[in-house]
């Protein structure tokens, strides 16, 4: 896995506290534009899910998190109480975006000439996730099929990975990246980022990142996700917009 994800530089310790050096994914770009694509079914540890139970509270914070979404999300009783419970909200948040239905949600996007822009929570469907990729990638066609040809290696490295099959990985990111650089040729690439929630599994167990999730098998979604992104790469030209929008220019590909 060490040709997709960021290069390890070694550690650095400053004012007592310990920093991991990492090769800076920018550096070859002379203009980046970046999409931040968290993976997976799900975004949080069975274990997480397990504590949450275990500690039942009303979450005020929550509450004011999801009716900001969707006022009519909560129900009676969680508007009586104006709180929801922290497992209620993890679930809610994933059937929300496109992580429980495509495996696979937008996170961010940051474009060149631009402020970072987080508002995607309810990017949801096939149609309005395409809408947004093709204008990240400025409809431009040869990045389209550089970041495809990437996402396809990254899948085949993953499926042949004794690490990835031995690991439930949640949180995790592809970090997509591409530029029109003043020399006229497009640069793009795409790498595995953030592993904090990666977590080794018990015994000989192995997931195969594709079954659906049921509590207790640990499996992530993960290639589920990827396969998906790889499709929606694929078709890019050929899924419409969603009702009442349209393509600033015709679609890639």
């Amino acid at each position: 896995m060490l040709q997709i994800t960021p290069k390890f530089h070694g550690k650095l310790e400053k004012e007592g506290v310990e920093y991991v050096k990492l090769q800076d994914l920018l550096a070859e770009f002379d203009n980046p534009s970046v999409c931040d694509i968290k993976m997976g079914t799900r975004t949080y540890l069975e274990e997480e899910l397990i504590k949450a139970r275990e500690k039942l509270t009303m979450r005020k914070d929550m509450y004011e998190k999801m009716v900001k979404v969707d006022k009519n999300e909560p129900t009676e009783e969680e508007h009586n109480f104006k709180a929801v419970t922290k497992p209620r909200y993890m679930q809610w948040r994933e059937r929300l975006s496109s992580t429980a239905t495509l495996g696979f949600r937008i996170d961010g996007i940051k474009q060149a000439d631009r402020d970072p822009d987080k508002n995607f929570k309810t990017v949801r469907t096939n149609q309005e996730v395409a809408y947004v990729l093709r204008k990240h990638i400025d409809y431009r066609d040869e990045t389209r099929l550089k970041l495809l040809e990437r996402l396809k290696e990254i899948r085949s490295t993953l499926e042949k990975s004794k690490f990835f099959a031995s690991h439930e990985v949640i949180g995790s990111s592809l970090l997509l990246v591409h530029d029109q650089p003043t020399d006229g040729v497009a640069r793009a690439n795409v790498w595995m980022i953030d592993f904090g929630k990666t977590t080794p599994l018990n015994g000989e167990k192995a997931l195969d990142h594709r079954t659906p999730w049921v509590e207790g098998n640990q499996e992530d979604g993960y290639l589920f996700g990827l396969d998906n992104l790889v499709e929606l790469f694929e078709n890019l030209s050929t899924i419409p917009a969603p009702e009442g929008l349209e393509d600033d220019q015709p679609a890639v590909g």
